[in-house]
């Protein structure tokens, strides 16, 4: 199976970046959120991605024109519903994507894959609530997606061999390199990552050093882009904190135990990048 027509819904970073994506490899994209506004404004966030790209000399401004006509916001869910695959990008909450994904199920044509971008909940779980799970898989992508060069692909329990074998081709029609995981907790990259940031997190609790200095060793001492507070309030405090929850109760060991001071930022609202303050300050 060739997938040539892609539906993304959630319209924020993540889902704009991966229609961004879908586009740039020529498949026609809709994206849709829980509005029509939201769905407008995820297509306005691709093209001013793409105008950074024109500005920098990286793309043409018709090559630019020509992939915007890829990516149609959907006014409602339906139009979503000639999907070939449909990735869902929306708020980390099992429930909330239940739900999308059994709307989804009644109205796409019984061969279409049903993917999911969570970085933490399980897979096989959220393909039982549909009624093709075996046509189901995580395919958890980067952020941001046009940039960052990884997507993993999480096989549920059901998944079957050839939607594994579609959605690792497509992956690799997004010039992306891919890896496979077992549908565990955090699955590959966040079960490395996420307790490398709350360690960081828990040094700066006990005080051991300021965020600046925490960041700098790790950035010189482990040869890292950036700091692991950084990251954290890149990728948002809520979000790490979930998983870290995630975390500790499906593995049942206290090394995965959240840090105080992360609970405490999330609870004062202190998300990070997104909400202009996290570890550090943004205007």
């Amino acid at each position: 199976m060739v997938i040539e027509r892609l539906a993304v819904v959630g319209a924020g970073q993540m889902g704009a970046g991966i229609a961004q994506v879908g586009a740039q490899a020529g498949l026609d994209v809709v994206l849709a959120d829980s509005t029509t506004e939201l769905a407008h404004a995820g297509v306005e966030r691709v093209s001013n991605m793409l105008g950074k790209l024109v500005e920098k000399g990286k793309m043409t401004a018709g090559d630019r024109a020509a992939l915007l006509t890829r990516i149609r916001p959907a006014e409602k869910l339906e139009d979503c519903a000639r999907a070939q695959l449909f990735i869902e990008a929306i708020v980390e909450d099992e429930v909330a994507k239940k739900e999308l994904f059994r709307s989804a199920d009644s109205m796409l044509a019984p061969d279409a894959i049903l993917a999911t971008n969570t970085s933490s909940i399980s897979v096989t779980s959220l393909a039982a609530s549909t009624k093709r799970p075996e046509r189901f898989i995580g395919m958890h992508f980067m952020n941001p997606p046009p940039v960052m060069e990884l997507v993993e692909v999480i096989r549920a329990l059901q998944t079957n061999e050839l939607t594994y074998r579609t959605v690792t081709d497509l992956a690799r029609r997004f010039g992306k390199t891919t890896v496979t995981s077992k549908d565990r907790p955090g699955f590959i990259v966040n079960r490395i990552l996420i307790p490398l940031l709350n360690e960081a997190c828990f040094a700066l609790g006990e005080g051991l050093a300021s965020p600046e200095d925490i960041d700098t060793a790790v950035k010189l001492g482990l040869n890292h882009p950036m700091g692991p507070l950084t990251l954290a309030d890149f990728i948002g405090l809520d979000t790490c904190l979930y998983i870290a929850e995630v975390l500790h109760r499906d593995l049942g060991e206290d090394k995965y135990r959240p840090a105080p001071i992360l609970r405490q930022y999330v609870a004062a609202g202190w998300l990070g990048r997104k909400a202009g303050r996290g570890f550090y300050l943004y205007t």
